[in-house]
Parts: C-alpha cells; structure tokens; sequence
C-alpha cells in the first residue's frame, strides 16, 4: 500500500457538511484523557491490536492527536494523526453502518486542519487503503516508491501458523 501526500495549504472547504452531519445527530472532537481505554477498546475490536497502538500514541500529544464521530454518547468513528510517525495522517475508520455518510472525510478533515495549524504544509496519509477516496476528498497524491513504506516488515499479532 503506497502512502499519499496532501497540500495542507489549500485543503478544501468542508464546514458545510460537518454542519450537515452535526446536525443529524453526530458530533465531531477529540477524545477527553477519560475516554482513552473506551476508544483503544473501540478501535481494537474494529481495527486490531496494531491501530489500537498507534490511537494510544496519540494520547500522549497535547492537545491529543485524534478525533471521534459520536452519536447517541457511542463513538462512531475515529482519526488520528502524528501516531506512527510525525506528520502522517492515520490511521481512521468509521463504523460500517455509518460509512458513505461523510463521516470519514470531516473526521480527515478536523485531523488535517489540526495539523495545518500546528505548522504543517503537507501531510502523509500512510499506507492508503482507499487512495480513490483521499485523491477525491483532499486531492491527495501516490508518492512514488513508498510501497511497502514505513510499515515494511512490521510485527504482527496474528500467529505465523494462523496466517
């Protein structure tokens, strides 16, 4: 999976639709330091052990490096950025239910404009699943020669025989 890189300097806008979906219901934030074990558990039951570390990571940053989609007191979905390594945006994920809904792209979004205003020009979306969605939404663009990327040989905690 190639990585991405965005121009931070001209994101587009997108308070309509975060408007549009707060006012369904959902609200967009960071996660208080209280909320951390619902959110590590939240991620990891969705996402695995692996994002689950890269979220935590993102709680030691003042002010914490994620955000949350969260509707009727349940998170939804979640982002975060600075966690597997500075100026990469990820991991993400929406709950399935909720997808197609532009939950993911505020919560991009919210993540990308943090980033912006912490002094960032680009940003690295790492190892892109979705690459059509972040060309689309933010004009992201495959960085030639980063597949593997940065996450080449990483540990997994799938046993080898399980694999």
């Amino acid at each position: 999976m190639h990585d991405m890189l965005v121009k931070l300097y001209s994101l587009p806008e997108y308070s309509g639709l975060k408007s549009e979906i707060e006012a369904s219901g959902i609200i967009f934030r960071r996660p208080l330091s209280a909320e951390k074990s619902i959110l590590l558990d939240w991620v990891n039951r969705h996402y695995g052990s692996g994002w689950a570390s890269e979220v935590d990571v993102s709680f030691s940053y003042q002010p914490i490096s994620s955000f949350i989609a969260v509707r009727e007191q349940a998170i939804i979905g979640f982002a975060t950025y600075d966690a597997a390594y500075r100026n990469f945006f990820g991991p993400t994920g929406v709950d399935q239910a909720f997808r197609g809904k532009g939950i993911g792209k505020v919560l991009l979004m919210e993540c990308l404009e943090a980033m912006r205003a912490q002094g960032y020009a680009y940003a690295i979306i790492g190892g892109v699943g979705p690459a059509e969605f972040y060309r689309k939404a933010v004009g992201a663009e495959l960085i030639t020669g980063s597949d593997p990327g940065i996450y080449k040989g990483i540990l997994s905690d799938i046993p080898h025989e399980a694999k």
